[in-house]
């Protein structure tokens, strides 16, 4: 498994404008806000639009900025091999085939009971993208089958309106999304993620720098699921050294757990901006937050959500300000402007977590720009709206 880690240096922040998509013709569709404000990606290079896989992984992996237009299915599938071992058959999995099984990666299947597992190479190697890169999918055309994407060591990349999907999926360890290692200035817009073996987007313990995560869509709907209710438990996990993330308008749903994990690992520290994201039919937890954390949490819909924030969450170590109603002005005086409140219905439990600490390091951080949120009442409707491929 790719497991290096890579350090990068970790950047100020350029202020931030209010999410909006303009058309800018064949390439990428408007620009990034957040923490990502100010990536260009493979800027004014000529497009260019792959035909086979090889091609593919050619334009990603080498060394001149790229914009790459993905107008077809790229399968993967087949194209390293398979590979046959024994695995295991994991505690969780109390449900036989319509459970996950595991890859013994690095030996992590320790004493459970062995069993043999076959699985596809291409999803356990992932493709290593280069700096400089925008990978944009065209209208609904744009997908990637059996092969995740590793950014290690790498900054200024834009991947817009793809779906990656489909490898491993009944398989713990079979492979990860998206995974950022030592990088800086990274977008992840209008994506969609679904039927993966591990890790729909996972982040390394160096820094993973100025990220945007913005009108993406996590769909979790599986016939392999490791808490064995048809729900995908990994879905974003952030560990880090020096990152800070803005998770704005994505589309969250049918997820039992990590949805987002953030922090709990020595030496993370990692600021989270959540706003706007709907979170819908998570039979689990949403919010998994531990040390090393601070997450600002406004404008987000939990909808039948079992937990939206874990009870471990409050005694963890991080940090957490979730704008319970009634506290909204309490983020004048530390941002320049109100906060929104979140909204629950139908789900569980929403504490009410009040740590203004780390606040004054958002407004620094975002160089005394806070984007604007719209009520969370409005969030599920612009966000099925509006978040995954074909909606730019």
């Amino acid at each position: 498994m790719f497991l290096q880690i890579v350090k990068s240096k970790y950047k100020t922040l350029q202020p931030i404008p209010r999410f909006r998509a303009v058309a800018h013709g064949a390439g990428v569709t408007g620009s990034a806000s957040g923490a990502a404000h100010g990536v260009t990606g493979g800027g004014s290079a000529s497009p260019v639009t792959p035909t086979t896989t090889a091609e593919l992984v050619s334009y990603l992996t080498d060394s001149s900025p790229r914009v790459i237009l993905i107008t077809k299915t790229f399968d993967f599938r087949g194209t390293l091999g398979t590979t046959t071992a024994t695995g295991c058959v994991p505690t969780s999995n109390t449900c036989g085939s319509s459970g996950k099984n595991a890859i013994n990666a690095n030996g992590w299947c320790g004493s459970a009971s062995a069993t043999t597992v076959k699985y596809d190479n291409a999803g356990t190697t992932p493709i290593q993208v280069k700096s400089n890169k925008s990978i944009v999918g065209v209208g609904s055309a744009g997908v990637i089958i059996g092969r995740g994407l590793y950014l290690s060591g790498v900054s200024n990349i834009i991947i817009q309106n793809v779906h990656i999907t489909n490898f491993n999926p009944s398989l713990i360890w079979g492979g990860d999304a998206i995974t950022l290692v030592g990088t800086d200035l990274i977008w992840i817009d209008h994506c969609k993620f679904s039927l993966i073996g591990r890790q729909m987007l996972v982040t390394g313990y160096n820094a993973a720098g100025r990220l945007t995560i913005s009108n993406n869509e996590f769909d979790g709907q599986t016939s392999w699921s490791a808490t064995c209710n048809g729900q995908h438990y990994w879905t974003m996990l952030f560990y880090g050294a020096a990152d800070y993330v803005t998770l704005a308008n994505n589309y969250i749903h049918h997820c039992s757990g990590r949805a987002p994990k953030v922090g709990g690992s020595s030496g993370d520290a990692i600021t989270m901006h959540a706003v706007n994201n709907y979170f819908y039919n998570v039979a689990g937890h949403d919010f998994d937050i531990g040390v090393g954390a601070a997450v600002l949490l406004k404008g987000n819909y939990f909808q039948s959500v079992t937990t939206p924030i874990t009870a471990a969450s409050s005694s963890a170590g991080g940090s957490i300000f979730t704008t319970a109603s009634g506290t909204e002005s309490t983020c004048t005086a530390y941002l320049g402007r109100a906060c929104v409140a979140n909204a629950v219905s139908s789900s569980g439990a929403f504490p009410g977590y009040g740590t203004t600490s780390f606040l004054a390091t958002i407004k620094t951080k975002e160089s005394g720009y806070v984007p604007a949120a719209i009520a969370a009442s409005s969030v599920p409707a612009y966000v099925v709206a509006h978040a995954g491929i074909g909606k730019l």
